[in-house]
């Protein structure tokens, strides 16, 4: 589409100082250097740690784009892939891809790497607090993410980009993966293509959402079968 778009400079500057908040101020060390000489043994130092974690990705992938839509893009945030119309139409996709990966977590939840791992909240079977919380803070950061990624991003370059919208995303998407394993990274790439696919062919992030919070639950969940146990 000729012609300058707005939306396009905004989503991508905003994006670049959101990607820089969440490497130097939103994890776990920046939460230590703030609160660790006054709370360090309490007994739910770790569980807050994981709190600032969680909450960083919720502001930063939610929250402030969020406001960029209703703000400076003059949009609605059902436009940005919050809208749930027609989601019944797309639950079969869903679960055909969660069938498809079920498999091999299964069988990767029998690896000691795995089991080392996941989940990332090491007192998680303490207590039902402590599992619930972690848990449902994990969950609240996938929304976000694939907000962030899959909505606002897709939405606000698609109308001067169109399906290569989707290869612009998934390089920020794989740079978030650089702390992780190498396969971790490269894996990320092509899961950012079909979820890219997948929310602009549906107008939805939903069906992502779902994805990453049944993979990841379904993770800590084998975890601990293997190891601890429940609380």
């Amino acid at each position: 589409h000729p012609g300058f778009d707005n939306r396009v400079m905004i989503a991508l500057i905003l994006a670049a100082f959101i990607l820089v908040f969440q490497e130097y101020y939103g994890d776990r060390p920046n939460f230590d250097q703030l609160f660790s000489v006054r709370f360090a043994g309490s007994r739910w130092y770790a569980l807050g740690s994981f709190g600032w974690w969680a909450g960083a990705k919720v502001v930063g992938y939610f929250v402030v784009p969020a406001l960029a839509v209703w703000g400076l893009m003059r949009g609605r945030l059902r436009d940005y892939g919050l809208s749930t119309q027609g989601m019944s139409r797309h639950v079969w996709i869903y679960v055909a891809l969660f069938a498809a990966i079920l498999p091999v977590v299964v069988i990767a939840s029998y690896t000691r790497p795995f089991l080392a791992t996941y989940p990332f909240y090491k007192y998680a079977a303490r207590s039902w607090t402590d599992f619930v919380a972690w848990e449902l803070m994990y969950g609240a950061s996938f929304v976000a993410l694939e907000f962030f990624f899959r909505g606002f991003l897709l939405s606000a370059l698609k109308r001067q980009m169109g399906a290569y919208a989707i290869f612009v995303m998934i390089v920020p998407y794989c740079m978030i993966h650089f702390n992780k394993p190498v396969a971790e990274v490269c894996g990320a790439i092509f899961a950012g293509i079909v979820l890219g696919t997948l929310a602009m062919a549906t107008r939805s992030i939903w069906c992502g959402v779902l994805i990453h919070i049944s993979v990841a639950w379904t993770m800590d969940c084998l975890a601990l079968l293997h190891t601890t146990g429940f609380p």
